[in-house]
């Protein structure tokens, strides 16, 4: 009867996520996922405590039978400033000079997981959880578009998570996971760039309300202690094939196509005494092998909007390096904290296109602990992340003469609770 209830509580948080907008810090992903591993700002591919919800698939046979659930509050606060007037030029595109800020600024993410064993060797788990996105809501019309009074995207991602895990020997594990990937987008204030001619399909570019597509990939983990106190783990996650975005074909690449990225992560964790262990991970995201996202914007002068080389955002792989730390020498309290620091995916000369997609965060601090109930496995988490202002400026290359600078910091709040 547990099992059944939490499933039902599984389904409902799936209906939620699919109305929430997402993070962008490691590009679109979030820093982290779970609240133990949002405390140490998403280190730890080699700390099996925070690998229920998205961590490393080998590291669930060592949690023991585990339910987990939690609710953050997303705070993302995005602008841009144009600085110069349009030339007015013939062929030129400029922008009103002056400083926008994004509306929606908060937002409600619920995560849910669970963890059976199966037998002495194997695991079984579930995970729901929201995986980042973009969005952003400008209160004017930032490309002239006569039909909308505002501008901006939402984009936002749920995965299910299907995972089993087996140990191998005395302290080592391996773990397969089965994605299901849920996304929606919807843009508005685009339709200027349909009238200038640069759409293959002007009628499937903005303004057609909330598209739905679907996926699936699969996550490979392996955790091992190769010595007194230190283990290491590492996990590759494949490209999310999604259906396209068919009612948006006229404006991403290969009409309508927005796949999630594959990514790589491998660490370390060392009990340097029995209350104490610190981790790092090194993580590499793949955006450049996603069209819709990767392509360059001057693609424009080759391709339209929509084509298989269309424009797109002009996003780069990055390379992220995530350092935690964990303190459990108090009385039924672990304390937690972590830094992040990555590359940026969004380049100089990108920064038109990504006033609707400023995922310009590389650096992010995470600080958390838990409180242990006492009773049959009873935790509370928190977990709090702050990702530092960060900017990006370039010339707008439709107006060489103005520069366009984008701007963005976030907080994260978030209580967990497990037994």
């Amino acid at each position: 009867m547990k099992i059944f209830a939490f499933k039902k509580g599984i389904i409902a948080g799936a209906l939620c996520l699919a109305t929430m907008a997402g993070q962008a810090t490691d590009g679109y992903f979030g820093v982290g996922y779970g609240t133990i591993n949002k405390g140490l700002a998403g280190a730890g591919i080699a700390y099996y405590q925070g690998s229920l919800i998205n961590g490393n698939p080998a590291g669930v046979v060592f949690l023991g039978k585990q339910y987990q659930a939690s609710l953050e509050l997303f705070n993302p606060n995005r602008q841009f400033t144009v600085t110069g007037n349009p030339s007015g030029a013939d062929g030129s595109f400029g922008l009103t000079p002056g400083t926008v800020e994004s509306d929606s600024k908060y937002f409600l993410m619920p995560t849910l997981g669970a963890n059976w064993m199966l037998g002495e060797q194997a695991s079984l788990s579930v995970s729901v959880f929201g995986n980042g996105g973009m969005n952003t809501d400008y209160p004017t019309a930032v490309f002239y578009d006569p039909s909308s009074e505002s501008t901006g995207v939402n984009l936002g991602q749920m995965f299910g998570n299907v995972t089993y895990a087996l140990k191998l020997g005395e302290g080592h594990s391996v773990g397969v996971t089965g994605v299901l990937a849920y996304q929606y987008f919807e843009a508005e204030g685009l339709k200027m760039f349909g009238d200038m001619g640069m759409s293959a399909d002007p009628s499937n570019l903005t303004g057609n309300g909330k598209a739905n597509s679907t996926g699936v990939g699969f996550k490979l983990g392996y955790m091992g202690k190769i010595a007194n106190g230190l283990t290491i783990g590492a996990m590759y996650q494949s490209k999310v094939l999604m259906s396209e975005f068919d009612e948006y074909a006229g404006l991403f690449a290969e009409q309508g196509d927005f796949d999630i990225p594959a990514s790589w992560t491998a660490g370390f964790s060392w009990d340097i005494n029995d209350d104490f262990t610190v981790m790092a991970d090194v993580k590499q995201i793949f955006y450049g092998d996603v069209k819709s996202v990767a392509n360059p914007m001057m693609n424009m002068m080759t391709a339209q909007l929509g084509m298989d080389e269309g424009p797109g955002f002009g996003w780069e792989d990055i390379t992220v390096v995530k350092m935690g730390v964990s303190y459990a020498g108090m009385d039924k309290w672990t304390l937690r904290a972590g830094y992040s620091i990555g590359e940026n995916p969004v380049q100089e000369s990108e920064v038109l296109f990504n006033i609707l997609a400023p995922g310009v965060i590389t650096n992010q601090l995470g600080f958390g602990f838990t409180r242990d109930l006492g009773e049959k496995g009873k935790q509370l988490h928190f977990a709090i992340n702050y990702a530092m202002n960060e900017d990006v400026t370039g010339s707008n290359p439709l107006d060489p003469g103005q520069t366009i600078k984008l701007e963005m910091n976030q907080l994260e709040v978030e209580f967990g609770f497990s037994f």
